[in-house]
């Protein structure tokens, strides 16, 4: 394949699996700005309400996450089939989720979309990272992880606006079922280089499971990446979930107008924050491999004052300035994190290691955050009311600074581990 055939084909692969990961965030973050309707219909909790927007996805996104990804790391998978598959399960589960009748229902459906959504990230990593060259790889995951930015974008106004019109239960089917449409549309314009013979890293061994583990256990730069999986995702995902109700609870507004409002301010944030890192790794690391990680973890650690100053002010246009720059910084990190997870690993284990980083990622960020921050905020309610949450957030937001103090750790040893595998 020439390098124009290659550029082209490259392109469309990356709109295409941006937008199956439209579709991923969408049908995964609906349920939070859904999640003080769905509240007050089946008189949940907000440790039940944590469970249903966090732990219950999270539990079986992290359970499948790795034996899938290593089945798409398989020399002999056709890893366009794991994507289509896996997309007309979330698509299916996601619909389901608008005819639960109480808590039990609710779980169940979103035990379902956590499996599919299992087998859709990992494996549109690992073909990226064979069709796109090292030197614009950074670029290429900063278009492909645009998809939570806009699917969370989409989520929150789209849902919102559903909410206050058609009610939670229809907005769930409204969001569900055209994925399963776009799972036929993967399989017609999707293919994998190890079916065309092409793709410059397609390896054609393969690895064991243990093996693959061990590769990627055996790079300390991986191992802080887990780390900063820990953090960064406790932060991101705790805030996005809590602050939807921050504004809801604290500032009186509706969730169509949080939808809108918020959603904006977080979904155009989020997408400048991922584009821009994308672009900026690729830019700085021809400084030296090192700066790869510089910006993220500057913009990690930055993160917090905004966030903190935004939690604090009494008017509600106020605290959404604020949150502007502390979203924009906070996703700076992303495109360059996964460009440099990729980068570390053997080819054959590329799947597996992004099926790691995102156990790590939904278990402790979206499984355990939003539990545990909806947890404390049952715990702080006798005392402060309504303004319980926004408390617990500014907790959360320490938790960014934490993660971008492991990045800047991580610069010292991803220079070296980054030529391995070129």
């Amino acid at each position: 394949m020439d390098g124009r055939t290659a550029d082209r084909d490259l392109r469309l692969t990356l709109g295409v699996l941006l937008l199956v990961y439209i579709f991923n965030f969408l049908d995964r973050q609906i349920v939070t700005i859904l999640a003080e309707p769905i509240a007050r219909d089946l008189d949940l909790s907000d440790t039940q309400i944590g469970v249903l927007t966090g732990l219950a996805f999270a539990l079986f996104y992290t359970a499948m996450g790795v034996p899938i990804a290593r089945i798409a790391d398989r020399p002999t998978t056709n890893r366009v089939t794991v994507i289509v598959v896996s997309l007309a399960i979330w698509s299916g589960m996601t619909a389901l989720c608008g005819l639960a009748q109480n808590f039990t229902q609710l779980l169940l459906a979103r035990f379902g979309v956590g499996v599919g959504e299992a087998g859709g990230t990992p494996p549109s990593h690992s073909l990226i990272s064979d069709k796109a060259p090292p030197e614009k790889r950074a670029s290429a995951f900063g278009i492909y992880q645009l998809g939570p930015p806009i699917g969370g974008l989409m989520g929150m106004v789209l849902g919102g606006v559903l909410a206050d019109s058609i009610g939670w239960r229809q907005a769930f089917m409204f969001v569900g079922l055209p994925g399963l449409l776009l799972a036929l549309v993967v399989r017609l314009l999707v293919k994998d280089p190890r079916r065309t013979g092409t793709g410059a890293t397609t390896d054609p061994t393969g690895l064991t499971t243990g093996a693959a583990l061990d590769a990627i256990w055996q790079s300390p730069t991986m191992r802080r990446m887990l780390a900063v999986s820990c953090f960064a995702p406790f932060a991101l995902y705790g805030m996005l979930i809590w602050t939807t109700i921050f504004f809801q609870r604290s500032h009186g507004l509706t969730a169509g107008e949080t939808g809108v409002w918020f959603g904006l301010v977080n979904g155009i944030g989020a997408i400048l924050g991922v584009w821009g890192g994308g672009r900026l790794g690729d830019r700085t690391m021809k400084r030296g491999a090192q700066h790869l990680l510089t910006v993220p973890a500057l913009g990690l650690i930055l993160t917090c004052p905004f966030t903190v100053a935004a939690l604090l002010v009494a008017d509600w246009h106020l605290a959404l300035a604020l949150l502007f720059p502390a979203v924009v910084m906070s996703w700076l990190y992303v495109a360059p994190f996964y460009s440099a997870v990729q980068g570390i690993v053997p080819p054959a284990a590329r799947a597996v290691a992004s099926a790691s980083i995102l156990f790590v990622q939904n278990l402790v960020g979206l499984g355990l955050g939003p539990v545990a921050l909806g947890f404390v905020s049952d715990r702080l309610k006798p005392a402060y009311g309504d303004d319980s949450v926004r408390y617990v957030l500014i907790v959360a937001s320490l938790a960014a600074v934490a993660a971008g103090l492991i990045l800047l750790s991580a610069r010292r040893p991803l220079a070296g581990e980054l030529e391995r595998y070129r």
